[in-house]
């Protein structure tokens, strides 16, 4: 039987057992290996470095997984149909597994690469192209899907260099289902330790003839840090039994990771309370960004100064009055919600508030030109005017893609109500000592942790949008070029499937997100989601009267129907 996601309500650490007296730990930055034992007790563990020989164990899924990511191989769901013993980590009987369930959950019929029908020739080219030369010598292991096996041993800086070589697109995929280890998979209930800054594979597998052989028993786990650095760890046991006994001091013991910034928040200011005017250092500000420190005055009287960055901007309104918006990545959205609602003073309770925050902006803001779009506002989200906080946006980035599921998420200063946060209980409950996961688990009882990218959604890519993109482009750019604020996104957008809403462009996931190609509406739509990419740095990305009479003009350069 699979296991369940676990309900927050769950979200209990397991008591450390008694295991492995010693963990192996291996990152690699900066193209070397370093490595670091943690010990409980008994005899100094014997060394290792780069050259140890490790087991592949149920790594090898991972790196399937990633080739068809990178190559757009199909990825069917896999149905269980009982008869197979490995069906045990993939569903029950009659059910079926999807890709991102199969890689947490080790999923060995799914990613069988018979089954997915990966031949050797694309194979043997993709991982050539991926680490410059034909796989040989260290790197032998991946000449050839037939040759990845769970008893293949494998040198662990070859490892950590192929880990390392992954594209940052397919990268993101497979962390977008690996975040689940710590909710719901192996490592279940160790996100209070590890946040999202732990995006692993788990395996278990016999020992190398070296260190015990198949009288022990290897588990750990590899993959990613939140910033990308491959890492890898391992010790006596299963992988489960490791994540019980060592998460705290792992957690500790790995290198910092600051995942990189993205999503995009646009947030309209001041609302609810007409402004008069805002000056700078220079006067007034009638229009454009606001760098250094600016006084807004309100109709009412009353005044604030605000802190600006070149991330916020005045604009005018139908009646010429100054309005305030703000545009900024998801992590620091976040931050600023927690600096402007809370504090950090209690950094349990200022996660929990940061992972609401997060929720709530999924579950109620709007899309608009390719940003998630909310208002500043007592009635739905604060959001501080100022830059945020160092510990707030630690806090938030800490917590990175982390929400509650299953729940409407509501929080409030000081008045308790179902499923809703009261953030002066969270903070005396966490002076108390309780963590975030705790807190978060008494508020919504019924909810779950989860996984929603800074987008909030999965991409399966449209491989005919995308090769009509790469065809168009070379036309476009001879119209795009004296087209001021343009800049070409350093490699072809991502075109992902559109199920419901409108279409939109994720500028810093240089995604787009739309239905299949099927008219001349269709090609425009496309255009126009480019162009808020080409144009992400300019005002006039922002345009949409612009934008879509460009598009316009771009769709008739290649009128040809698919």
């Amino acid at each position: 039987m699979m296991r369940p996601s676990a309900a927050l309500a769950a979200i209990l650490l397991v008591p450390a057992l008694a295991g492995a007296a010693s963990l192996d730990v291996a990152w690699r930055r900066d193209g070397q290996t370093q490595v670091t034992q943690l010990r409980d007790g008994g005899p100094a563990p014997q060394p290792f470095d780069g050259g140890r020989a490790v087991p592949l164990g149920s790594l090898w899924k991972l790196f399937v997984y990633v080739y068809a990511v990178d190559t757009r191989t199909p990825l069917p769901a896999y149905r269980c149909t009982g008869r197979d013993p490995e069906e045990v980590y993939c569903c029950d009987a009659g059910k079926s597994v999807e890709r991102d369930a199969a890689l947490a959950q080790s999923c060995g019929p799914f990613f069988a690469p018979r089954r997915l029908r990966i031949g050797d020739a694309p194979w043997r080219a993709y991982w050539t192209e991926r680490l410059g030369s034909a796989p040989a010598g260290d790197t032998a292991w991946l000449g050839a899907p037939a040759r990845l096996s769970p008893e293949r041993t494998v040198r662990l800086d070859s490892l950590l260099a192929v880990l390392d070589s992954v594209p940052a697109a397919s990268r993101a995929e497979a962390e977008s289902a690996l975040l689940r280890v710590v909710l719901d998979g192996r490592g279940a209930d160790t996100v209070r330790w590890f946040g999202s800054q732990l995006r692993v594979k788990t395996f278990s597998w016999h020992e190398t003839p070296q260190r015990g052989g198949s009288d022990q028993r290897l588990g750990g786990a590899a993959g990613w840090l939140a910033d990308g650095t491959p890492v890898w760890f391992a010790g006596t046991g299963a992988s489960a039994a490791i994540f019980r006994q060592w998460a705290p001091r792992l957690a500790a013991a790995l290198p910092p990771a600051q995942p990189e910034d993205s999503g995009c928040v646009t947030v309209d200011y001041f609302t609810r309370y007409p402004l008069r005017s805002v000056t700078g250092p220079r006067g007034p500000v009638t229009k454009g960004p606001l760098n250094g420190r600016h006084v807004v005055q309100f109709e009412n009287g009353n005044s604030l100064a605000v802190q600006g960055t070149g991330d916020m901007l005045v604009e005018r309104d139908a009646a010429g009055r100054p309005q305030v918006r703000g545009r900024f990545t998801v992590n620091e959205y976040v931050a600023r919600v927690v600096d402007r609602e809370g504090g950090t003073a209690q950094p349990e309770a200022a996660k929990a508030l940061a992972i609401a925050a997060r929720s709530y902006l999924q579950q109620n803001a709007q899309r608009v030109a390719g940003c998630q779009h909310i208002a500043d506002s007592s009635a739905t989200q604060r959001v501080s005017p100022n830059p945020p906080s160092a510990a707030a946006l630690h806090g938030a980035r800490w917590t990175d893609q982390l929400v509650i599921e299953d729940a409407t998420v509501r929080y409030h200063r000081d008045a308790p109500a179902p499923d809703t946060l009261a953030w002066t209980q969270a903070v005396a409950q966490a002076r108390d000592g309780k963590r975030f996961d705790e807190l978060l688990a008494a508020t919504w009882p019924r909810g779950t942790l989860g996984i929603a990218g800074n987008s909030g959604t999965r991409c399966r890519r449209l491989a005919s949008n995308e090769d009509w993109l790469a065809r168009a482009l070379p036309r476009w750019e001879r119209t795009l070029r004296s087209e001021a604020g343009y800049e070409r996104p350093a490699v072809l957008p991502l075109v992902c499937a559109l199920n419901t809403g409108a279409p939109y462009s994720e500028q810093s996931r240089n995604r787009i997100f739309m239905r299949p190609l099927a008219s001349r509406e269709d090609r425009i739509t496309l255009a126009h989601e480019y162009l808020h990419l080409g144009l992400r740095m300019h005002p006039r990305g922002q345009d949409e009267a612009y934008v879509e009479r460009l598009a316009r003009r771009l769709a008739e350069l290649n009128p040809e129907t698919l």
